[in-house]
């Protein structure tokens, strides 16, 4: 998993030090995902019109962005202050998926000790051992353990084969990325093509970022078949371009994009059937301020606290209360194909799972239809059978998650109808779909996703009232669900009100070594995702667990010692999960309840209590995730820290250590925002 970001100035100087902090911003707008190392190529010293005498600089450096900064004005050699009318800048930062963290495993990857090609990539390559073995043959040197170093050596084997000497850059990407298989963004830099750019993606998210002085004379970019206007970016997420401009343009599977003297185009190696020949230059709605954490100490904690916000931006305009009518317009013109499906298959990983796994029931019921959920790489897996009669959910946050999206493609082949359920236009999820649902939660920053959670949720909920709305038997149903979400926000404010209290109770638990999260029915997704919470951001063991199936193994860890936190409300599993309760305390457990306001019977078995206000039970779990969300904030900042960098903080002073745990809570070790390979 790696951060993309790539920045072109064509007949607009820029001296050495502004392309480098340039670049440099780019990549920490990308950080928050996560990252163990970065590196840069620009052009070196010693440029000159002479195409033998383009040199290209490779400056990497393991850790954070901020160390690799450091680095670059370390460099006596570069002259900060050398004016460069037109300059091509690679920037990238990485989370190590093939090669420990270090500095000649980061990116970006040479051809050669001379730097005759230098390429950024964001993916895998699966075929890398085969390929490698085959250039090892052919007396190419590696010197990185990563799967992307192939590729450079791939197009310096190609350039060193040529036909001709005429042959174009585009040319020699389009014949490298043919023998490619996997997910990869990839952008690429040359010597011998100075001041040239060309990037081509395939399963991995690519943007790219228009601005320009003057008007653009079109917003479409036709496509060139045959080989194969500006200052722009390349970049896998907005959250790096938003400042620099909002006209992006979204590449497709195996486009080529070049630019060549400042000229932007568009190749493909042949026309697919019904292929739109052109792309479109889109205008991005998204602010600078909706993107940074305000008056909050984190990203997570401000989306936690915008959890009454983003619902109701997920339902609005969408649901009428007045007459009890749920529209869902992007899966309009598809309803009656949905209604006549023989079951609904609901496909997600991680939090996008938690969603589905909390409202199948309701779904269920609701549709009168059989519900599957599934872990996109366990049914990829068992190679599912999936029949032209179902219709197939994919969840997922950015749209780009890489199971999932092979997921979709694997149900498209066998005709099955694909709803995407995502939080960001333009995704390659949003665009593979035949229907979807966008949830309009807004940007999501930190790692650990949580506003996403409770809005994916809420969307689905929405599914089945649109489902359900000419089904008289069910229509009591439907309006108590509608009257619920009705005053679904300002009940998620009552909630967030007990923050000082989660915040005591964390103090309680912070040093503990692990924790159980259990309940059944509604919130058995609610134990689920709080504790995937608990393990993302803490870096505790934690474990939801089905309070039924307590007594066929988990009981053997209760005892004084456990902290566990148990959710029981009152719906039809109410009784059932008492019953767990009484086992936990016969056990000298203390438990912690989160339990509905003015339930004496629950309170008097509890070690702490957090009482949260009693909705429609099918959306408790709403309520009930929330105080898991802050509890595990709350314990990370207390906790905060990677156990390797133990003997830093511990010189750090009061502020600068702070600084960091709310960084830690972001960006937890080993995770991205967007998990983009398998």
């Amino acid at each position: 998993l790696k951060g993309i970001f790539a920045y072109l100035n064509y007949q607009v100087p820029r001296t050495r030090k502004e392309i480098f902090e340039t670049l440099v911003k780019g990549l920490q707008r990308l950080e928050y995902r996560g990252y163990d190392s970065a590196g840069i190529a620009v052009d070196g010293p010693n440029k000159t019109t002479d195409i033998n005498g383009n040199t290209i600089c490779l400056i990497k450096k393991r850790g954070k962005v901020k160390a690799l900064d450091e680095e670059l004005y370390k460099k006596d050699t570069l002259d900060l202050d050398a004016k460069l009318n037109t300059h091509f800048g690679l920037a990238h930062t990485r989370w190590a998926t093939h090669g420990e963290p270090s500095a000649v495993n980061s990116h970006p990857h040479r051809s050669d000790k001379d730097n005759e090609f230098v390429v950024i990539h964001n993916g895998i390559i699966t075929n890398y051992k085969e390929l490698r073995e085959y250039l090892i043959t052919k007396g190419y040197e590696f010197e990185s353990e990563t799967d992307t170093e192939v590729i450079p050596k791939l197009i310096k084997y190609v350039y060193d084969n040529r036909e001709t000497d005429s042959i174009t850059f585009s040319t020699l990407v389009e014949r490298v990325i043919q023998q490619l298989e996997g997910a990869f963004a990839l952008v690429f830099k040359s010597r011998h093509f100075p001041e040239e750019a060309v990037s081509t993606r395939r399963g991995s998210p690519l943007l790219i970022g228009v601005r320009s002085e003057h008007e653009l004379s079109t917003e479409h970019i036709p496509i060139q078949y045959n080989s194969g206007e500006l200052c722009f970016f390349f970049f896998p997420f907005c959250l790096a371009i938003i400042e620099h401009t909002n006209k992006v343009l979204y590449l497709e599977d195996d486009d080529i994009a070049v630019v060549t003297g400042g000229k932007l185009s568009i190749h493909r190696i042949n026309r697919q059937a019904g292929e739109d020949p052109v792309r479109a230059i889109q205008t991005l709605q998204m602010k600078m301020q909706q993107i940074m954490k305000g008056n909050f100490d984190a990203f997570m904690q401000k989306e936690i606290f915008e959890q009454p916000e983003s619902v109701v931006n997920t339902m609005r305009g969408r649901i009428c209360f007045d007459s009890n009518t749920v529209i869902l317009g992007g899966l309009k013109d598809h309803l009656k194909e949905i209604k006549r499906c023989r079951r609904l298959i609901m496909i997600g990983c991680g939090t996008s799972f938690h969603a589905a796994v909390a409202t199948r029931q309701m779904l269920e019921e609701l549709t009168e239809l059989p519900v599957m959920v599934e872990l996109a790489s366990d049914f990829l897996d068992r190679n599912t059978p999936v029949f032209r009669d179902d219709v197939c959910f994919f969840i997922s946050q950015s749209g780009e998650t890489a199971d999932t999206l092979m997921a979709l493609r694997y149900c498209k082949e066998r005709g099955a109808l694909t709803v995407g359920i995502t939080n960001t236009v333009g995704s390659s999820i949003c665009r593979e779909t035949d229907c979807g649902v966008h949830i309009n939660a807004g940007p999501e920053i930190g790692v650990a996703s949580t506003k996403a959670y409770t809005s994916q949720f809420v969307a689905l909920i929405m599914f089945g009232l649109m489902m359900s709305e000419d089904r008289l038997s069910l229509q009591k149903r439907r309006v108590e669900i509608i009257s619920g979400l009705r005053v679904l926000p300002e009940l998620i404010k009552k909630v967030l009100s007990l923050d000082e209290k989660i915040k005591a109770i964390a103090n309680e638990l912070y040093q503990q070594r692990s924790l159980l999260v259990m309940g059944r029915g509604y919130n058995y997704a609610t134990c689920l995702e709080g504790a995937l919470k608990i393990k993302e951001i803490t870096y505790m063991h934690s474990e939801g667990i089905l309070a039924g199936e307590l007594k066929h193994g988990p009981l053997a860890l209760i005892d004084k010692h456990m902290p566990v936190i148990m959710v029981i409300m009152k719906d039809a599993c109410y009784t059932k999960c008492q019953n767990a309760l009484q086992q936990v305390t016969a056990r000298s457990g203390r438990p912690i309840i989160l339990c509905c306001q003015d339930d004496p019977e629950v309170t008097k078995n509890a070690y702490q209590t957090i009482e949260l206000p009693h909705t429609v039970d099918c959306l408790q779990g709403i309520l009930s995730v929330i105080p898991l969300q802050l509890l595990s904030f709350h314990l990370a900042v207390l906790r905060g820290y990677d156990v390797s960098s133990q003997h830093i903080i511990d010189h750090m002073s009061f502020a600068i250590r702070k600084c960091h745990l709310l960084l830690q809570v972001d960006c937890p070790r080993n995770l991205a925002k967007s998990v983009t390979v398998e």
